[in-house]
């Protein structure tokens, strides 16, 4: 039987606070790592199982979600403001993390959409039209034959 992961990260800038869970809810490991790419994709591929992952909705989650959806089983980014049991009790960047794997193994998190970059592509494209629009000479078509239209009784 394959083995599941619950991670709970808490990001920042600079670190990230992670708590890992099993099956059972046991904390297994807490840790502390750099916000880099390589750190972080390091971090998850030394564990065997089935992953699934969680962190809060921020300036980073965009970049993380893309960074590590295609490494886990399962990501889940959630609203911090509907997670009402991480205002409960001590707040620290570690007992966050722990909060947050906990609620994942029990499928109390209500996610934030996260889908294709698609939209994000879209959206930058539409941005820059304006600027390069310019650049390209205009065609236009030319007027069609009058005569040629004209319908014979």
């Amino acid at each position: 039987m394959e083995s599941k992961k619950y991670i709970g990260l808490d990001v920042h800038q600079a670190s990230i606070s992670a708590a890992v869970r099993d099956d059972a809810g046991k904390l297994v490991m807490e840790c502390v790592i750099e916000t880099k790419a390589g750190t972080i994709l390091e971090f998850i591929r030394g564990f065997r199982g089935s992953i699934c992952i969680t962190f809060e909705e921020g300036t980073s989650a965009t970049w993380l979600y893309n960074l590590v959806k295609s490494h886990v089983a399962q990501v889940v980014v959630c609203d911090p403001r509907k997670n009402s049991l991480l205002t409960v009790g001590n707040n620290n960047d570690r007992v966050d993390a722990r909060k947050l794997s906990e609620l994942l193994r029990a499928g109390l998190l209500t996610p934030v959409y996260h889908g294709d970059s698609g939209i994000r592509t879209l959206r930058e494209l539409s941005r820059s039209y304006p600027v390069v629009a310019p650049d390209f000479p205009t065609c236009s078509a030319p007027e069609p034959d009058r005569a040629a239209l004209r319908l014979d009784p």
